[in-house]
């Protein structure tokens, strides 16, 4: 059986540890990117024996990155080249909500950072390196709360730094930042080589995960409100998991999905025009040239 080779951000905990579990147990090499190092490695290590028998599955790599970094993203990506590490899979998961609106040493703001601009940046490195192989898939975890983003469609902030002056809410700047880049994504698919797919997955609410608990501020102290409501962890990666081992390759490539199925997001998120400037306007804040077909 030939093994994929899956890259997920936050891999340590939460969802990221749990989709990591179900594709090892798939036959899949998993390689974990953490900002703890040691964290990283006792995630890696719990997987190490789950390989499924007759797999060309290795064991579980690690790496470290801060991904709020944009340097660090753009040596993630150098990194797993020098490494000669095939990307089949790459699953952008790793997301945070801040309380107060901070501004990072790149001048950004940190939640943006985190859930828009570190896919965007370890993506296009990822392509700009030719590590991505030639059926590649790459799944970005989104939210159905991108729904409650408060985006000017004729001018996006894709910076995030607008928060600064005005009313900071976590929960809708975390909500912009999810749809900033689901409509990066839907652009992007458009412009990926034949062969490659680009989804952005819905896990729904998830119980387990350290998002809400992590986030404190509104977020935190919310989140008893909605427990009850919330699913299972394991019901939360189904669709991250489909994504990355279902054959033939899930439909469409740009799409947003739910509960392993092609799902509507919200108007602003289907935007074709919109998606293009959210686009441009991420590659130009962040120096990279577009990509072109």
């Amino acid at each position: 059986m030939d093994s994929k080779t899956t890259v997920i951000t936050g891999g340590s905990s939460g969802l990221g540890l749990e989709t990591a579990r179900h594709l090892v147990e798939l036959g899949q090499s998993v390689v974990l990117v953490g900002r703890d190092e040691a964290r990283t490695r006792a995630a890696a290590d719990s997987l190490a024996a789950l390989a499924l028998a007759g797999s060309n599955a290795t064991p579980p790599r690690t790496y470290t990155a801060d991904l709020e970094q944009w340097s660090q993203a753009r040596f993630l990506a150098t990194k797993l080249t020098a490494d000669g590490v095939p990307v089949d899979v790459l699953i952008n998961n790793a997301g945070a909500a801040f309380p107060r609106y901070q501004q990072t040493a790149d001048g950004v703001e940190r939640t943006y950072a985190i859930n828009h601009h570190a896919p965007f940046l370890l993506t296009h490195a990822l392509l700009a390196e030719r590590a991505l192989t030639d059926e590649a898939r790459i799944i970005n975890m989104s939210s159905f709360v991108e729904k409650r983003g408060k985006l000017d469609a004729n001018d996006p902030d894709v910076a995030g730094t607008s928060w600064g002056n005005r009313f900071y809410n976590q929960p809708n700047v975390y909500a912009t930042s999810k749809l900033v880049s689901l409509l990066a994504a839907r652009e992007l698919a458009r412009r990926l080589p034949d062969g490659m797919s680009m989804y952005s997955a819905n896990p729904g609410m998830v119980k387990g995960t350290a998002i809400n608990s992590n986030a404190g501020g509104l977020m935190w102290l919310t989140a008893p409100l909605f427990t009850p409501f919330a699913t299972p962890i394991e019901e939360g990666v189904k669709t991250p998991v489909w994504l990355a081992s279902a054959l033939p390759p899930p439909q469409p490539s740009g799409g947003y999905f739910t509960k392993s199925k092609a799902d509507m997001p919200s108007r602003l998120a289907q935007d074709d025009a919109l998606a293009r400037r959210v686009y441009e306007k991420t590659a130009a804040l962040l120096g990279i040239e577009p990509f072109k077909k």
